[in-house]
């Protein structure tokens, strides 16, 4: 699997990341075999990307991922994670977390995106993990907190980058609007970006991806499938799309993008994974993956070819937006897609 480069950094990451939110018992228990069986298929397929969080089953997911990869190899891999949301003991536990995680609560998030937060997030989640330092740290949802994620976390974290103790730092948000003003405006590499640049939506377009292409940024990119919408060779009423039962009108044009990929030879969610890198400054699409089986289907997926006209189908019929870059053109244009490069993992995948 082909490893691409995080700009003006040392970090490459394959095309394709392990996401490990579900491996925290998102919205269902996963057992702890199909986690573990979930990240060696993701290492026998040729990831070497890894993505987790504090918040992701109040430490269970990075626990996990800690003890899946402790014995494998440290420079193969990469791993991420993210501050802003620290762990602290819960005065009143209620039984179950209540923020979408099958996990006991007797832990809490606070948020907390000082300095102090910062390097205290960073040391629990080391000491979770087992693993001797994060190769990239976002910080996690700053939505409303701008202001001391923009003058203290990623001050914070740029030390830490600069005495090269992390790899590589940005944020990683659902919206679009703000990852723009990180790229502008603070010591950012890269963005995780969810859900704003998928077959379905667009609105990326008008912010974050400009911005990277003017610093000469990376973004990666995340729910493609818009919480699942677009998984489905057929999508169909009462799936979800951004958490919530699809409107009617996404439905119908989700079936319709599945009928131009048949007449083209290719599905729906595979499609949803090849869009992204149809912009330059995108290098890597990370899945959430639960199991084995999750695993081997989207490493497929990610492997089937995507002709390059099918965007342009697309366009004509107005089932995407029309600025949409072509790989043509973004390989014509003298500069912006300068520092991000390819690179091989020396092992034939």
């Amino acid at each position: 699997m082909r490893h691409r480069n995080i700009t003006n950094t040392t970090v490459d990451i394959t095309e394709l990341g392990f996401g490990a939110s579900a491996i925290g018992n998102l919205y269902r228990v996963t057992p702890v075999q199909d986690a573990a069986a979930a990240i060696e298929a993701a290492w026998d397929s040729g990831i070497r990307y890894f993505d987790t969080a504090p918040h992701y089953g109040l430490g269970l997911s990075e626990r996990r991922l800690g003890a899946a990869l402790r014995d494998r190899p440290r420079e193969q891999y990469v791993v991420s994670s993210k501050v802003g949301r620290l762990l602290v003991p819960n005065e009143q536990p209620r039984g179950v977390d209540s923020e979408g995680f099958v996990v006991r609560d007797d832990l809490r998030r606070r948020w907390d995106f000082s300095r102090d937060g910062v390097l205290r997030s960073i040391d629990a989640t080391l000491e979770r993990t087992g693993l001797d330092r994060l190769d990239i740290v976002y910080v996690h949802d700053p939505d409303d907190h701008w202001r001391q994620a923009a003058d203290e976390a990623m001050p914070a974290l740029a030390d830490l980058r600069d005495q090269g103790v992390i790899g590589a730092i940005g944020a990683g948000m659902n919206q679009s609007a703000m990852l723009a003003r990180f790229l502008r405006e603070t010591a950012a590499d890269v963005v995780m970006l969810a859900g704003r640049y998928t077959l379905l939506d667009q609105s990326a377009l008008d912010d974050v991806l400009p911005a990277a292409r003017e610093h000469g940024k990376t973004v990666v990119a995340v729910g493609v499938f818009n919480s699942g919408l677009l998984s489905e060779d057929r999508p169909a009423p009462g799936m979800k799309y951004d958490y919530e039962d699809a409107p009617p009108q996404f439905v119908a044009r989700a079936q319709a993008i599945a009928e131009v990929c048949e007449r083209h030879g290719t599905t729906l969610p595979a499609a949803a994974i090849a869009f992204p890198f149809s912009h330059p400054s995108i290098i890597s699409v990370t899945l959430g993956m639960r199991d084995q089986e999750q695993v081997r289907r989207n490493v497929a997926l990610h492997g089937r070819h995507v002709p390059e006209v099918l965007w342009d189908d697309l366009r004509t019929q107005g089932l995407i937006r029309p600025d949409v870059p072509t790989r043509s053109s973004a390989e014509n244009t003298p500069g912006e897609t300068e520092g991000v490069r390819v690179v091989s993992d020396g092992q034939g995948h």
